[in-house]
């Protein structure tokens, strides 16, 4: 399993989970040495990463998922910032048990509590049988608000909740969370359809850790998403004029890789080698486009310009809005 730090998206199954056997806990609801065996692997888990502690962490991983060390590692990094200031505590806690399924198979759990209130699915992709927990927390009182999801999968040979999955994300961007970027969203849907549009993408981006994860509120976030016309998705390829030649833009999506609220642009280059003249043509492309959209240099921090050359993707520098030229 991979989950860490950019996620699959949701997986919809041919056959409902339930025919497989994929059962989902939620928190309350869980058997008492259940709920404390998990809380209690989460805990350790949780401080090791407030503390970078990473021997802690890698000593509690799932052997199947060794080779994903470098992964988690990295997202063990990215926690630091995202939690520094706060104090971790648990949001949610998910139960999930696999271990009738006959195979690696792409699972859905639909998730709910007794009073059938809360709504919850998770859609994993490639589990292998097995049982296994998710859980999420927040970093309270810490600037960015990080959140922290955590995947556990027991392991029977040792009979202890071990490391499957680790994801981390901020909760705010320029002190704004999930629910004022939709709100947003919602109030210039006509007007700009392209700020309203990856608003939308961040106000998802910010209400959960991990993407495989859905809820109504989510599923009515992205049904509001699919109503505005023109939808940008539908634009590409995108041809700009910019001067005495014009620029094919492939994508516009989402980076939140410097924690800002960023877009990368994905274009088609003219197969410039030298760095200063990437850059030139890299500043030429992201210039072009705020043009035809002027409202994402109003509301977005800034544009990655990514590179595409006989199908290779190369970054070539992020520009915050006031360097890229007008």
């Amino acid at each position: 399993m991979r989950f860490y730090p950019k996620v699959a998206a949701l997986v919809l199954l041919a056959l409902p989970a339930t025919a497989l056997g994929a059962t989902c806990t939620m928190q309350d609801e869980m058997h008492p040495p259940d709920q404390a065996a998990i809380a209690d692997a989460g805990t350790r888990l949780l401080q090791a990463i407030a503390g970078q502690d990473e021997a802690t962490i890698k000593s509690a991983l799932l052997p199947a998922e060794t080779d994903e060390w470098s992964g988690i590692q990295s997202a063990v990094e990215q926690a630091g910032p995202l939690i520094g200031g706060g104090h971790l505590q648990f949001r949610d806690a998910f139960l999930l048990d696999a271990s009738m399924q006959a195979a690696t198979v792409d699972t859905d759990f639909f998730c709910s509590n007794t009073s059938g209130s809360m709504n919850i699915t998770l859609s994993m992709h490639d589990l292998p049988p097995g049982r296994y927990a998710v859980l999420l927390a927040d970093s309270l009182g810490s600037p960015l608000a990080g959140q922290v999801g955590l995947v556990l999968a027991w392991n029977p040979q040792v009979s202890q909740w071990q490391l499957a999955g680790l994801s981390v994300r901020p909760g705010t961007f320029d002190g704004h969370d999930g629910v004022w970027y939709w709100r947003r969203a919602r109030s210039v849907a006509t007007a700009d359809p392209w700020t309203a549009w990856y608003d939308y993408d961040l106000a998802a981006y910010l209400q959960l850790p991990f993407d495989f994860i859905s809820s109504p509120n989510l599923q009515k976030l992205r049904q509001e998403q699919e109503h505005i016309v023109p939808a940008p998705r539908t634009a590409f390829p995108l041809t700009l004029p910019q001067g005495d030649r014009s620029w094919k833009i492939d994508s516009v999506v989402l980076d939140t890789s410097l924690r800002e609220p960023d877009l990368a642009v994905v274009y088609e280059s003219t197969g410039v080698t030298d760095p200063a003249a990437q850059r030139t043509e890299a500043t030429s492309v992201l210039s072009a486009f705020l043009k035809a959209q002027p409202g994402i240099r109003a509301n977005f921090h800034g544009l990655w310009a990514v590179a595409v050359r006989n199908g290779q993707r190369t970054p070539v520098m992020e520009l915050p809005m006031t360097q890229i030229p007008q």
